[in-house]
């Protein structure tokens, strides 16, 4: 079955819930109704040797759960021995049934239904008399993997997700990312590893702690598939928000993952994972969104554990936690001495130049760039993704640069790299092609400087080139024309400054701070001196300004003219007028 004729086959549910469900709650019963057939097609060949296997257990007096597992084939089970074609055979009892057979899933199964609140749904339903209707609707429909392949399965979840999203009027960007945003972020975080991806039973760890419905873990799996089918990825996420949770933890458990590895809650209050180290990670965080309702969780780890804890370098402003998620992933990364991480997280354009020296975003970048973990900045183009139009970039992070990489960074503009969607999705317009992202992954492996039309699209700077330091230029307080001079401590028999005349300057890092100031500030000022004990360090990355190219204006001439044509006209029109 194609995914077209699958949706629309899934949207006819929507058709028996008009009139009793607002638009905006049919997600609650078609989404859970998907993964429960979906689990129900997966267990069908096992189910007569597990139910054999579960009963001769029990008879023994042995759990059963280990046993059964094995028999299942999957990473879950069910003991019930009804399954949906047989809950049609009992219309009077089909909810008792239905909560039968739900409890006798494995715990991480009942635990993603739970999620969903699928219980209140079942009860629901039953009460409107569509209960039945809408079970035998799903059994209808064959979710096999052998008919419906799990990398279908995903765009049919994703494609649900975003339609339910739209009807609630909620922000699908929060559930999930454009597959072909993740598809350019694994490309980027896999290359160079070929070799050691391509080795027989090799296993490595991915982690995404915003998983969402799991989308970035899926791709990251189909890509490691794809070239080297006997590699296995580990994979392991967090979520906070239940339903999104519940899909993810259900595509995970269909393919074969350890669902334990998916926690649920607030990633930066309570970490799912703690101590853990990944190879690879892949975060998409909410844009711009305020920490506030667990600033008091992370402002104590910052406190009491500093760099022992994921914050200390310092916080951002409470207004946009993005950056905390970038301290989260580098927390994270495993040590260098076990093979060291690589990770791309997606941020907007605040985290590359918000807040001065020493403010905690400053001190953010201060840390990932004085600790060489920077490899590269991608800059996407606007209208990429489904709730804002905004500008985005993907931060490519790694505690093991090659030789060649090492105290660099590069910046990469894509942002002229799309292709206009044939429709619009929310506010994404554009898509990237295949050859998009395969420019933009030749543009990262080659690591040079280049342009297209005349325009820079690669550029590599040293991580110094960012940093500068804020310094704080003094002149004297004046009392009748004279300077005033300090009587007691530290300021006695120096020249007291004037706070209305204090200014700052921003030297760069590259350059001598006193020379600086000779050539700059003193032929302006020559009262003026440095007070060394304000001195900041600051880091800012001016992505924009460095692909800027001038464009000369238009010759006097051709202005000048324009202008003599629009006053010409507006004279003719007055004229008319007049007569």
């Amino acid at each position: 079955m194609n995914q077209q004729s699958l949706s629309a086959f899934i949207w006819s549910v929507a058709d028996l819930l008009r009139g009793d469900y607002k638009q905006s709650e049919y997600g609650r019963v078609i989404l859970p109704f998907t993964v429960f057939r979906r689990l129900d097609c997966v267990l069908e060949a096992t189910k007569p040797a597990v139910l054999a296997e579960y009963q001769a257990k029990q008879a023994q007096g042995i759990t059963p759960d280990p046993f059964v597992l094995r028999v299942a084939g999957q990473s879950f089970f069910n003991v019930s021995p009804l399954d949906m074609k047989k809950l049609m055979g009992d219309q009077d009892h089909i909810s008792q049934n239905l909560y039968s057979y739900i409890n006798g899933f494995s715990p991480a199964v009942r635990d993603v239904f739970e999620r969903f609140e699928f219980h209140a749904q079942i009860e629901r339903l039953a009460k409107s008399g569509l209960l039945y209707q809408v079970t035998e609707r799903f059994t209808q429909v064959d979710l096999h993997p052998d008919r419906v392949s799990n990398h279908q399965m995903g765009l049919v979840f994703e494609e649900l997700i975003r339609k339910f999203a739209e009807l609630s009027n909620e922000t699908a960007g929060e559930h999930f990312t454009p597959r072909e945003v993740i598809r350019l972020m694994v490309n980027l975080i896999f290359i160079e590893d070929d070799d050691v991806l391509s080795k027989p039973g090799v296993v490595r760890t991915i982690y995404d702690p915003t998983a969402g419905t799991g989308g970035m873990l899926s791709i990251a799996g189909e890509y490691l598939e794809e070239h080297n089918p006997k590699a296995r990825l580990t994979v392991f996420g967090q979520e906070l928000n239940p339903e999104s949770y519940a899909i993810c933890k259900a595509d995970m458990l269909i393919k074969g993952q350890d669902v334990s590895k998916i926690a649920f809650g607030n990633t930066l209050s309570e970490d799912g994972h703690p101590a853990t180290t990944f190879d690879y990670m892949l975060s998409n965080p909410p844009f711009g969104v305020e920490w506030k309702k667990v600033e008091k969780e992370v402002r104590k780890e910052h406190e009491t554990l500093g760099y022992n804890g994921r914050f200390g370098p310092g916080l951002p402003r409470v207004s946009d936690g993005s950056m905390l998620f970038l301290l989260h992933l580098i927390s994270k990364m495993r040590p260098v001495a076990d093979g060291g991480s690589r990770f791309g997280i997606v941020l907007n354009g605040s985290p590359l130049f918000t807040g001065g020296a020493g403010s905690g975003e400053s001190e953010i970048r201060r840390h990932v760039l004085e600790n060489d973990l920077l490899e590269a900045i991608i800059g996407l183009p606007t209208d990429m993704f489904y709730n804002t139009g905004i500008s985005t970039y993907v931060w490519i992070v790694s505690n093991r640069k090659p030789e060649h990489r090492k105290g660099k960074v590069q910046l990469i503009d894509a942002s002229g790299m799309w292709q206009k969607m044939r429709k619009s999705l929310g506010s994404k317009r554009k898509e990237l092609s295949d050859d998009h992202i395969a420019e933009i992954t030749r543009l990262f492996g080659e690591f040079k400087e280049s342009e297209a039309d005349d325009k820079p699209i690669s550029r590599i700077f040293k991580n110094a080139d960012f940093g500068y330091r804020t310094i704080t230029v003094e002149r004297p307080l004046m009392e009748d024309g004279k300077p005033v001079i300090g009587q007691k401590g530290k300021a006695k028999g120096k020249k007291m400054p004037d706070p209305k005349l204090r200014d700052t300057e921003n030297v760069p890092l590259s350059e001598d701070v006193e020379a600086y100031f000779k050539r700059e500030v003193l032929p302006h000022v020559p009262d003026a001196w440095i007070d060394p004990d304000k001195t900041k360090v600051g880091y800012e990355i001016p992505f924009n300004r460095h692909f800027y190219v001038f464009q000369p204006p238009r010759p006097l001439e051709a202005i000048d003219a324009d202008l003599k044509q629009v006053v010409g006209r507006i004279q003719a029109m007055l004229e008319e007028i007049a007569g």
